[in-house]
């Protein structure tokens, strides 16, 4: 008889993927690095990290499907190769002074694998938790919001070390070696398993099991209402938050006169507030609900775009960046759940790649806009008024959503009256 997989310890491998990709936001450690040592524009060496989550959308949304007919563990050692060759061969780029090079090799492939080994394991875990399903993806997620804060010292000392190629070289074996062994044990539950004692709780009506609203394909699921309005509030939450992530320096430099190391220092320690909100709100989220969760986030942004902007305060400029950091990692991780929840788990995966390309686009577009209002008004703040616009108009697509739910869920009951 084969052995049931500890599914505390899929999550595990599972942490292990996602904080070898995750450190892909510390890519500004290399910026300043790599600028000095070859004089190319700072735009064109930053273009390298918006190319990555370019690509990690694109992969996620043409990928799922893989991730769904061959598993976890081949996505996971399909994202291990990409991601590994990725990074080693832009220490390759470096060697030859090639920019291209550099593009393909972190954006391009790097890219690909980010996207692959961002949701090999989210489906996965979501099926492993059917009772704690925001809790499980949350901490898959946060470590991909965590890795920042543990990679860029890391990358720091080695390119004081080593240079930029060698650091290239040892981030791109290591991450290698830790997703090809956290790839290894992951594995979908049994059909129709659950954790042990969880149906008897059920039978004693000590646990309620919330029926999802709907079993469906990737390609039934994208010809509903819901999936838009999903696509849309990722797209506002990503599109404004990164926006907030890649001028978050010289923010509190224009705003509250830190010098560029403190500055340095309360990029890194946001880190951890977007990691925390990661498990934080996607555990929340199995008690209130996603749809109370979401309306929650841009209710939250709405206020604190506008008081980033207004105050200068040190301590409230800080907990204000916190909380929206919080917010910004909790629509990712609350995420998978609330597909799961409107979806089912048939074709998760797949349905989450297509959702994720909401964060590409976001990519592209959330650092872009905030430089160019940079440039136009000579301002950040101006931008986070535009933003906090958006979050307007996500609030708007929150409460639209639940009224969709609503109605299919009383269509729902209905039906099944008619059946009795």
């Amino acid at each position: 008889m084969e052995k049931v997989k500890n599914r505390w310890l899929i999550a595990a491998s599972a942490v292990g993927i996602h904080i070898s990709i995750g450190s892909v936001y510390a890519w500004s450690v290399f910026t300043k690095p790599i600028v000095a040592q070859f004089g190319w524009e700072l735009t064109e060496v930053s273009f390298t990290f918006s190319l990555a989550i370019l690509f990690l959308g694109l992969s996620a949304a043409f990928l799922g499907h893989f991730v769904e007919k061959y598993g976890p563990k081949k996505a996971g050692m399909l994202a291990a190769i990409f991601f590994g060759v990725g990074t080693i061969g832009s220490g390759l780029a470096i060697n030859l002074a090639s920019l291209p090079l550099l593009y393909i090799f972190y954006g391009v492939l790097g890219g690909i694998g980010l996207g692959v080994g961002y949701i090999a394991p989210v489906s996965t875990l979501v099926k492993w938790f059917p009772d704690r399903r925001g809790l499980a993806t949350g901490l898959a997620i946060m470590g991909f919001g965590f890795a920042a804060l543990i990679s860029s010292p890391i990358m720091q000392s080695l390119i004081d070390a080593v240079g930029i190629a060698n650091t290239f070289y040892i981030l791109g074996i290591s991450y290698f070696l830790i997703m090809m062994i956290s790839s290894l044990y992951l594995a979908p539950p049994k059909e129709g398993w659950v954790p042990a004692g969880f149906q008897e709780k059920i039978k004693a009506g000590t646990k309620a099991l919330k029926q999802d609203l709907s079993q469906l394909t990737a390609n039934e699921a994208i010809k509903t209402k819901r999936f838009y309005y999903l696509w849309l509030m990722l797209f506002i939450n990503v599109t404004c938050g990164i926006a907030i992530i890649s001028a978050a320096s010289p923010l509190a430099q224009e705003s509250i006169g830190l010098n560029p190391i403190a500055a340095a220092a309360l990029v890194g320690v946001l880190g951890a507030f977007n990691g925390l909100g990661r498990i934080g709100w996607a555990s929340i989220s199995d008690f209130i609900g996603r749809p109370n969760t979401y309306t929650t986030f841009f209710v939250i942004q709405v206020i604190a775009f506008p008081l980033v902007t207004m105050t200068t305060n040190p301590l409230l400029f800080q907990i204000l960046l916190a909380v929206i950091y919080t917010c910004y990692g909790g629509g990712f991780s609350a995420i998978p759940a609330y597909i799961g929840d409107l979806f089912g788990t048939k074709q998760l995966g797949a349905i989450h790649g297509y959702i994720l390309t909401a964060w590409s686009a976001a990519g592209l577009a959330g650092p872009m806009f905030a430089s160019w209002i940079r440039e136009t008004t000579g301002s950040y703040s101006q931008s986070l008024m535009v933003f906090a616009g958006m979050f307007a108009v996500a609030l708007t697509i929150s409460i639209l959503i639940r009224i969709d739910i609503k109605k299919l869920r009383e269509k729902q009951m209905q039906g099944n009256e008619v059946a009795v």
